[in-house]
């Protein structure tokens, strides 16, 4: 009989017997005195350190089925991990069971129909790779390494937002996995209160084993940075806001409070300078590109204008070596209807005491096609939004947690009152159950009806927790 302690006295049995779940699934499992352990656990964000009883990498959806069941009948508390880049860390558990989707990467487009269909622990950066050759793109975020499952459930916002609205908005259908052990489809047509539920009420109905999108024609994109000093934000954020409101849906920039980093792609008198910028991206005609950025590289004017034609999976990479796995890292968020003059005046202050390069303050754009769909049509609740806005302290250095933390809700807690009330999810750390409601806001209610019916008993709590009506 193999056996493994679970990690604390909340969970029983203490001991459990993992014979049967060995001989059912094709996958490996990780306790922690196997070899592979501390590494099966690592978590993005090195702030987090968590211990499972148990970790199985599954290898398809028959290991996914079998893992929970096993979990279930043992009284272990489950944890989902998908891509694993949440921030919150929010896919381990102490002393419970973690089931691992991150070997379930496969991704298959049909470039007739266009759609893609991408298994639950892949990353974006594979999507964009067997997307681009067919000259399609999903909408996502602006980091490639991030997972698509914890992405899509939190909503998606990113560089084709305003193109063809968030993520969520191009899903046609899901497969999940229940509480109880059943695989079931969500779509418009099938289980569609399920469906509306899991476009943006994170984790909290099951496990999400592939994603079916709509892919969208995108090739060659016009992208990049444009850089102005940073005792020029508050005039340069003004004319963001209101400039962004009103361009084409094809032009977005997510507009960043930044320190430079030291590198070729930027000149050496801007190196580890705090400077505010916006990051582009057209997709658009091609043709119309030159006028459409001669406003943008007239204003100011800026320090640089780094914009160039790039394919977009390049350009989803570009930060990808910046935040890298094991940084240390603390996020909040905060949604925006409109910057205010002591909004603006207090974001200026917070980036001007940044605490390390890495640490920045960003703010997407919630416009274009996102603001055509429904306030109730999908769980995401803010779409009356015009700005999502994420302060994130990122170092590399233990010995910096404190501080990034500290800088982390000092900005929040200094910007929070200008705002709408609650934050995109995947901006959130494990931040308590009122702020999950003022996130879904009317919403709520209904989302807690549907967790009641397909996971009552609230096997899958270790996320953005909707608690059951």
């Amino acid at each position: 009989m193999t056996t493994v302690q679970s990690g604390s006295a909340e969970y029983r049995p203490a001991v459990l017997d993992l014979t049967a779940l060995h001989a059912s699934v094709r996958g490996e499992l990780f306790r922690p005195e196997d070899a592979p352990y501390d590494e099966a656990r690592a978590l993005f964000n090195g702030m987090i350190d968590k211990h499972p009883a148990l970790i199985v990498r599954c290898a398809d959806v028959a290991d996914v089925i079998a893992a929970l069941k096993f979990g279930v009948e043992s009284g272990l508390r489950v944890a989902v991990r998908g891509g694993g880049h949440n921030g919150g860390g929010l896919g381990s558990v102490d002393g419970g069971l973690l089931i691992d989707l991150g070997q379930m990467s496969g991704v298959r487009v049909d470039p007739e129909k266009r759609t893609v269909r991408v298994e639950g622990g892949a990353l974006w950066g594979k999507v964009d790779h067997a997307t681009h050759v067919f000259g399609l793109a999903v909408p996502s975020g602006i980091i490639s390494t991030t997972g698509v499952g914890g992405l899509t459930l939190g909503g998606g916002l990113g560089y084709l937002t305003r193109k063809y609205g968030l993520t969520i908005d191009n899903l046609l259908e899901a497969d999940v996995v229940l509480a109880d052990g059943h695989l079931v489809t969500a779509s418009a047509q099938e289980n569609s209160d399920l469906f509306w539920a899991l476009r943006g009420g994170g984790g909290n109905f099951g496990i999400v084993t592939s994603f079916l999108f709509q892919g969208q024609p995108v090739g060659t994109v016009v992208g990049g940075p444009t850089l102005w000093p940073l005792d020029q934000a508050g005039q340069v954020l003004r004319w963001y806001q209101d400039f962004i409101r009103n361009a084409p849906d094809g032009l977005n920039g997510f507009f960043a409070f930044l320190t430079v980093p030291p590198g070729p792609a930027f000149p050496v008198e801007l190196h580890l300078k705090k400077m505010c910028g916006v990051v582009w991206c057209y997709s658009g005609p091609q043709e119309r590109a030159d006028e459409v950025f001669a406003p943008i590289a007239a204003f100011g004017p800026p320090a640089l204008h780094g914009v160039q034609r790039v394919p977009f999976p390049a350009l989803q990479a570009a930060f990808d070596g910046l935040y890298a796995k094991g940084s240390q890292q603390y996020w909040r968020g905060d949604f925006f209807k409109s910057l205010g003059d002591e909004a603006i005046e207090r974001l200026c202050e917070r980036a001007q005491t940044m605490p390390t390069m890495l640490s920045t303050i960003h703010l997407y754009s919630v416009g274009g096609a996102a603001h055509r769909i429904g306030q109730d049509d999908t769980a995401w609740s803010y779409r009356d939004a015009d700005f999502a806005a994420v302060y994130y302290g990122v170092d590399p250095d233990p010995a910096n947690a404190d501080q990034i933390r500290d800088w982390t809700v000092q900005t929040h807690e200094a910007l929070h009152d200008q705002s709408m009330g609650g934050a995109y999810v995947n901006f959130m750390m494990d931040e308590g159950q009122e702020r999950v409601k003022t996130t879904y806001r009317d919403n709520y209610e209904r989302l807690s009806r549907v967790k009641a019916k397909f996971d009552p008993h609230n096997v899958f709590s270790v996320n953005q927790n909707i608690h059951s009506g």
